[in-house]
Order: structure tokens, then C-alpha cells, then sequence
């Protein structure tokens, strides 16, 4: 890399969806930094988030490729992009841009690659076929393609070593969050409350996530029809792609528990920051997480969680949150109605502060795109 001009970074990955992340992708690209220049590569469209890196100055590509459906025609004018681009440092983004991308980048003759693990790999294969094979074909492919891969937890760097990831070349960078968006809102919380006929007595729970085995919304359900034969004022908020009555799957659940008429369904929502103030606990049902997004987003607008342990969860919430294990229906409606008695005995503006201040100190935006830079930097001054 030459030292006159902007480290050039293009970024690869297969969409841009929603999800966990591109979330991550969008903040990173966005901070403003005179000295690092980022393209994003999407091989399908733009998806939601295309518009917004673009209204924020990224360039951003997108190579129509048909999700599942990759070509010879695709990879070659994914390898033609990338010459094109020139890039100082190729940064996947999950893996089929890992395995996808590194390839191609390799065979164009670049050797600044780094991953991206944004998975913690636990059943995985009950989520997606494809991406578990890609996973662990990755595996192989660790020693000679990247030259760094970023992990987003701990634990899933743990994993991928168990798998056979090169360990030398690991490193674990924890997602940052912009606290100007997320933080309590007290004005949106009394509005949305009103739209829902929801009290300000009455104790409300809400999980953010797209419907996907992996989110085990089941156990959620299960659990919420638990804790509504002690608490019958209890309502739930269920946001995220299919999470409406378009979703027959969902609605077959709540009916099987009789919870639907206690149940706000939201479906795909823009307004997560003020909808997570308008909670009293969010609670994570999932079975595997790499670094779960949303818990650090709930805490940052001061709203405890209940998670299952899985990913980095538990160490995200730390002292200010209840841990379960996973698939345990009956742990977590008892560590519901746990949260929710300590939560109304506490003062809730004391509770917010210390909630938020936790994940202020540990998991600011700034801290997570400085030590991206510093892991890039360090890639251009080595000859492999």
C-alpha cells in the first residue's frame, strides 16, 4: 500500500439484507475516516441496506448473482470486479464470501484477504445446509487463502479452531454500536405503548429477530404462555421479518398456546431503537449466535435481557442480565418472571443507567473500527 493515498478496502459479501451483519458492515463503512476509503461488493443486490451505505458515501457494486445459483460467469466477474477495484485489503463478510470471494480474490493475485466470522457455528446445520458445508470447507481452506480471519465472539472463534481454522490467523474483534441511535426514549416508549393499548403498568416483554430455526421462537412462546398463568397482564412484541400473520408457521404456535391475543406483532420494523424503549426486558430465545446484535441494542436503551448462552450473550449482558441455557422453555419463563420482579422493585431510571453504561464502556462503535483498521494495516505491511 502506498502511503500518499487512502487505504482502498473492498468489502465482500454474498447480500445486503437484513441481518446482524450487515448492520455491522453499514457502521463500519459510515465512520468517517480520511484515511481508509471502502466499496462494497454485494453479489446479489442492494438489498435494504445498498441505499444507506450509498447515501452515506460508500460506493457500492452489486454483481446480480441468484443466491445458491453461482456460475463460472459469476466468479469470473466477481475476480474481473475485484481488478478492477484494486484493493489494498479484501474484507469478507460471512462464509460464502469467505470461501466465494477468497478464491476469487486469490486467483487475481491478491493476498490481503481477511474473513469474516460472523457465526458462532453451533447448529449451524439446522439453519443452512450450504452455509455449514462453506463452513467447514473453510476450514480447509483457512491455511492458505486469508490472511487474517476477524471472529465477532470469543466463542466463535473457539469453535472454528475445533473445526480446523487456522489459529495463528485468528483474531476476535466485537461489535461496536452507534449510541447516538440507540439509547432510551421516553417519548417513544408512552407513543407506541398508546398504539399498542399497552399500560405503562403492564409488564412488556419483546424479542427483535427474523423468524429462523436458529431464534428458537418456540421456546420463546412456550416460555411466555408459562409466565402468563402468573402474570395475565403480560404482553410480548415479536419484531423482524415474517414475525407478522403472514406467517402461518407463527401463527400456529401462538394459537397451540394461546398467546396470540397477548402477542404485538410487528413484522419488519425501522423504528427497533424507539421499539426497544418501549420494553420493560428483551428477551434472546436463540440456540446458536455468533455476537447477538440486539442485546447490546436493547442495553444501549437501557432495557435488561434475558438470553440463552449462546455466542458472546453472556458476556455482552454480564452482571446486568439473567443467562439460560438454550432450548429450555421452562428456565426461561422462570428467569422472565425473575427479571420482571426485580425490574418493577428497582428504580427503573437507576436500572436503565446501569444497564446502558455497561455496554458504553465495552462496545463502542470507535473501539470496534479502530482495531478493524489496526488488523488492516498490519496486513499491508506483510509480504503474505
Amino acid at each position: 500500500m502506498k502511503t500518499n493515498k487512502k487505504m482502498r478496502v473492498v468489502h465482500l459479501i454474498s447480500g445486503l439484507g437484513q441481518g446482524g451483519a450487515e448492520a455491522v458492515l453499514l457502521r463500519l463503512t459510515t465512520w468517517p475516516d480520511p484515511e481508509v476509503e471502502h466499496i462494497v461488493v454485494s453479489f446479489a443486490d442492494a438489498g435494504i441496506y445498498g441505499q444507506p451505505l450509498m447515501d452515506a458515501g460508500v460506493e457500492v457494486r452489486t454483481l446480480g448473482m441468484t443466491p445458491g445459483r453461482l456460475t463460472p460467469a459469476d466468479f469470473w466477474r466477481l475476480r474481473k470486479c475485484l481488478v478492477q477495484l484494486g484493493p489494498d485489503v479484501i474484507q469478507t463478510w460471512m462464509y460464502h464470501a469467505d470461501l466465494i470471494g477468497g478464491l476469487a480474490a486469490r486467483m487475481a493475485g491478491f493476498r490481503h484477504i481477511a474473513w469474516g466470522i460472523r457465526n458462532s457455528g453451533s447448529n449451524l446445520a439446522k439453519s443452512s445446509r450450504s452455509a455449514y458445508l462453506f463452513a467447514r470447507l473453510g476450514a480447509f481452506f483457512s491455511r492458505w487463502i486469508p490472511q487474517r480471519i476477524i471472529c465477532c465472539a470469543e466463542d466463535a472463534r473457539r469453535r472454528h479452531v475445533q473445526w480446523g481454522y487456522a489459529p495463528q490467523k485468528m483474531v476476535v474483534i466485537q461489535n461496536g454500536y452507534d449510541f447516538s441511535r440507540w439509547s432510551p426514549n421516553e417519548s417513544a416508549r408512552q407513543a407506541l405503548r398508546t398504539e399498542w393499548g399497552v399500560s405503562e403498568q403492564v409488564p412488556l416483554i419483546g424479542f427483535v429477530a427474523r423468524w429462523n430455526p436458529l431464534k428458537d421462537h418456540a421456546s420463546l412462546i412456550k416460555a411466555f404462555a408459562q409466565c402468563l398463568e402468573k402474570r395475565p397482564d403480560l404482553h410480548c412484541v415479536l419484531v423482524g421479518l415474517d414475525m407478522d400473520e403472514n406467517n402461518p408457521s407463527l401463527m400456529a404456535l401462538l394459537s397451540q398456546y394461546g398467546v396470540r391475543e397477548k402477542t404485538i406483532l410487528l413484522g419488519m420494523r425501522k423504528d427497533v431503537p424507539q421499539i426497544m424503549s418501549a420494553l420493560d426486558l428483551h428477551v434472546l430465545s436463540s440456540i446458536a449466535e455468533g455476537f447477538p446484535n440486539v442485546v447490546a441494542e436493547a442495553m444501549a436503551c437501557g432495557v435488561p435481557n434475558v438470553v440463552t448462552d449462546v455466542g458472546d450473550a453472556a458476556l455482552i449482558v454480564g452482571e446486568a442480565g439473567w443467562v439460560v441455557p438454550a432450548a429450555a422453555p421452562d428456565l426461561l419463563a422462570e428467569k422472565i418472571m425473575q427479571a420482571l420482579d426485580l425490574i418493577e422493585q428497582s428504580d427503573k431510571t437507576t436500572l436503565a443507567q446501569q444497564v446502558r453504561a455497561r455496554v458504553m464502556d465495552a462496545f463502542s462503535l470507535e473501539k470496534m473500527v479502530a482495531e478493524y483498521r489496526q488488523v488492516w494495516l498490519a496486513m499491508c505491511k506483510t509480504k503474505k
